[in-house]
């Protein structure tokens, strides 16, 4: 016979042999959905993280208190090796919001709907000020502001065009979504940013920023920036530092770095709250405003995760992993992005110890620090465990041989209808037979799709298999990403326990699979 043909042949013959021997132990898929569905704690996990331990950005207070209450609640639950994975890299100043009001005192009075940036400096007391909005669009039009903005607030952005919601935020994925979703290839995953020559709005807004700071403004205002976020949502992040275009992002240092140039405070405010203060302005009026912002930032430290095992038993060497993220931005409680993926990974190591029997395999949570920032926790604790890529070649430590895979979280608050594949062809049959006892809860569909943006990408960059579940949308892009509205009364139960569930299980499996998780 033709050699290579009979290579495909005994490619074939394994493929098909490692799909008929994928073991699914329904006794335990079985205790995992009574546990998880009749005495789940998810929901208080999430009152714990959000309610009282809310917002948590990356090395603030809040954060530290959120990953004080993990920490021993997960020893509490008797988990093994619990402790703070510290990185080996610094990740800049803490950051906490103390006292903040922004009120319009003319032509008419109103409080404004608003949220000052993470690592914005505060000022000193209450200040009144008058508003000026700065109407440039060109390099000419900023001379006629020389001279005129010392000591104002400054309206620094285009307003924000808004429409009535006729499209309802919250949805799930009907069955054409899924359709679709199973019928597609795999997608590229995201490398980083490519350098792009500046354009001419780029350049503009350098010198906007410039202006305001020689000419001595008391703060910056900004419109939300997503017309989708009606309603009086307001999205927040980082505070700008500004630089001149041509600087390379990787030459830019971070308003959270310790050596960050000085910046002005800055404060976002919800579009039609701001759109209402250029339409004054333009119609000749006198807009006053009363600021307060207090801000209290904390040293430079290095950045860290929760890590807690479940210790395993003939192959407790090997490990599978599940994770989320730890931290959020500020402006809301961080609920759906990602305290409801940290408290389901909590509750599906809660499920799985209930249980009573060990694994084979080490079950191992990661709950990750400086997402928000660019995956930096995930992406520290790979590389100082597994391995890193240099220069398009990927270096692996001993542990790599011994890893299995890992499942993530950080979709929102929707229920697990599947699983985004990376690309990873192998995983099709394993999956597919783990998700059977799931069919019925609307679990079904596989994507070679990478969904990105999350942190099961620190793994799969260096061949690692990593997954995020497909979620349901419900509003997490419509509503709750990154936004003043990302809060408790936003996740859904039940979508919680099933995800717990599924969780729980597919880490039990893993975990006690005849062998490894196949790579791509």
């Amino acid at each position: 016979m033709n050699k290579p043909i009979l290579n495909l042949l005994i490619i074939f013959g394994l493929s098909l042999t490692a799909q008929a021997q994928e073991k699914v132990d329904t006794l335990i898929i079985s205790r995992i959905k009574k546990e998880g569905l009749e005495n789940s704690q998810v929901m208080s996990l999430l009152s714990m993280l959000t309610d009282i331990h809310g917002p948590r950005l990356t090395n603030s207070p809040g954060y530290k208190r959120a990953a004080e209450y993990t920490k021993t609640t997960l020893e509490n639950w008797g988990l093994q090796n619990v402790q703070y994975d510290n990185w080996d890299e610094d990740f800049g100043r803490g950051w906490q919001l103390k006292k903040f009001s922004l009120q319009a005192l003319g032509p008419v009075y109103f409080p404004v709907i608003s949220y000052p940036k993470a690592w914005s400096p505060g000022i000193k007391g209450s200040v009144q000020a008058e508003a000026v909005y700065l109407d440039i669009k060109s390099e000419e039009d900023i001379e006629k502001y020389r001279g005129k903005l010392k000591g104002k607030i400054v309206l620094f952005s285009l307003p924000t065009p808004v429409k009535p919601g006729f499209t309802a935020d919250a949805r799930r994925f009907e069955d054409k979504d899924l359709l679709e979703m199973a019928n597609s290839g795999a997608s590229e995953a995201f490398r980083g940013r490519r350098f792009m020559a500046p354009t001419e709005p780029q350049r503009l807004a350098f010198l906007k920023w410039d202006l305001c700071m020689k000419e001595g403004a008391v703060a910056v205002l900004e419109a939300s920036p997503n017309s989708r976020l009606e309603d009086g949502t307001v999205t927040v992040a980082a505070a700008t530092v500004p630089y001149p275009a041509e600087v390379p992002f990787g030459d830019r240092l971070s308003s959270r770095h310790p050596n960050a140039p000085k910046i002005l405070p800055q404060v976002v405010v919800a579009a039609e709250h701001y759109n209402r203060m250029v339409r004054q302005l333009q119609n000749g009026m006198q807009v006053k405003l009363d600021l307060t912002l207090e801000t209290e930032f904390t040293p430079n430290e290095k950045g860290f995760n929760v890590i807690a095992e479940i210790p395993g038993t003939d192959l407790k060497d090997e490990v599978v992993m599940i994770g989320a993220h730890l931290d959020s931005w500020h402006s809301g409680t961080g609920t759906t992005d990602n305290a409801s993926g940290s408290a389901v990974m909590m509750e599906a190591m809660r499920i799985l110890k209930s249980l009573g029997v060990s694994p084979r395999r080490t079950i191992r949570i990661g709950l990750w620090g400086g997402e928000e920032q660019g995956l930096l926790g995930s992406r520290n604790y790979v590389k100082r465990t597994f391995g890193e890529r240099v220069n398009d070649e990927t270096h692996y430590k001993p542990a790599a041989e011994k890893f299995s895979v890992y499942f993530n979280m950080d979709n929102g608050t929707g229920k697990y209808r599947g699983v985004y594949m990376q690309g990873n062809e192998h995983a099709r049959p394993v999956f597919r037979d783990w998700l059977k006892p799931f069919e019925n809860m609307g679990a079904a569909t596989l994507t070679l799709r990478n969904t990105s943006g999350t942190d099961h990408l620190a793994f799969d960059a260096i061949g690692l298999p990593g997954f995020q579940f497909i979620q349901d949308p419900i509003e997490y892009g419509t509503r709750t990403h990154h936004t003043s509205m990302d809060l408790y009364d936003k996740a859904i139960e039940d979508d919680l326990k099933h995800n717990a569930v599924i969780t729980a299980a597919f880490a039990w499996l893993a975990a006690n699979r005849d062998s490894l998780f196949p790579r791509k």
